[in-house]
């Protein structure tokens, strides 16, 4: 039997599509601007501006980026490497700590939670933390500098711990009548629960993999071990440095392809965690909000 919509609800409906539809274009301009001012000619965008459409089409900022095309390949498997590793490790104790803090059987989980809570407050500082990385650890242009630090973060095991405390602690009870032990029951029931607070926080840390660049400039000294975002940090720099010496010694006419390049590198550099989200997508709002509203 075909139900009847009444006409408000249609009404309401469509008001909601056009205007869902109307903030989505507004989302998708800036995406937009990037993409099209990175095959803009240089001279259009210093005379014109940014626009929607550009008045001819360009690749050199493209072309100029990929002059050696295995450094660029390399920074990809390089952020790829660290990003897959370091996300499935970062799961791993994130979701073991969070399981620990959230199980009421465990006598001193205030106790640690604050201590984890408290460095949410109070850190170290830069110097303590570089001399701790260079000089006692030894990582000084080693991987393991751009690994290690985003490894354990004291947020993602506060939001773990909030997702965990919804899962009802009767199947820890029965799991253990069947005679399970701690680890199987975190492996083989509580790990495939918490798949949206795992997609959230996965999202989270391969974002801080893949963006990272910071690290890099302080611990990395070898070219071949360059993340994607810092070869393209370090190229943008010598684009601007090579537009500073145009300008003050060759003629205006001249124009590296600065602006553009900078188009392009968004471009490079977003591209494929962008096919990320997708998958995680109709996890992530439910992780965030369990997570925020069990805190």
């Amino acid at each position: 039997m075909r139900i009847k919509t009444e006409k408000s609800t249609v009404a309401f409906n469509t008001i909601g599509y056009i205007v869902l539809t109307f903030l989505t274009v507004i989302c998708l301009i800036p995406f937009w601007v990037v993409l099209t001012g990175s095959v803009t000619p240089e001279l259009e965008i210093i005379n014109e501006g940014f626009k929607l459409w550009p008045n001819e089409l360009t690749f050199e900022a493209y072309r100029s980026m990929m002059t050696n095309p295995g450094v660029i390949v390399r920074a990809y498997e390089v952020s790829i490497v660290l990003t897959v590793t370091g996300t499935a490790l970062s799961l791993f104790l994130t979701a073991m700590a969070g399981y620990v803090l959230s199980r009421k059987d465990f006598k001193y989980r205030n106790g640690f939670s604050f201590y984890i809570y408290f460095t949410l407050l109070f850190s170290g500082g830069l110097i303590p933390w570089y001399i701790l990385i260079v000089k006692d650890l030894q990582m000084k242009d080693s991987y393991m500098a751009l690994l290690l630090p985003f490894l354990v973060s004291a947020w993602n095991i506060i939001l773990m711990k909030g997702f965990m405390k919804s899962i009802p602690e009767d199947i820890n009870e029965s799991a253990k009548i069947d005679g399970a032990g701690d680890f199987t029951i975190f492996i083989k029931l509580i790990l495939p629960l918490s798949t949206p607070g795992l997609a959230t926080i996965g999202l989270f840390v391969a974002l801080q993999y893949w963006n990272e660049w910071f690290l890099a400039n302080l611990f990395i000294t070898t070219a071949d071990k360059y993340p994607l975002q810092f070869l393209l940090y370090r190229t943008l720099a010598s684009a601007e440095a090579l537009k500073t010496n145009i300008a003050l010694s060759l003629n205006a006419d001249t124009k590296p392809p600065s602006e553009t390049l900078k188009m392009a590198a968004a471009v490079v550099a977003t591209g494929p965690i962008v096919f990320l989200y997708p998958f995680v997508q109709r996890f992530f709002v439910k992780g965030l909000l369990i997570g925020s509203v069990k805190g």
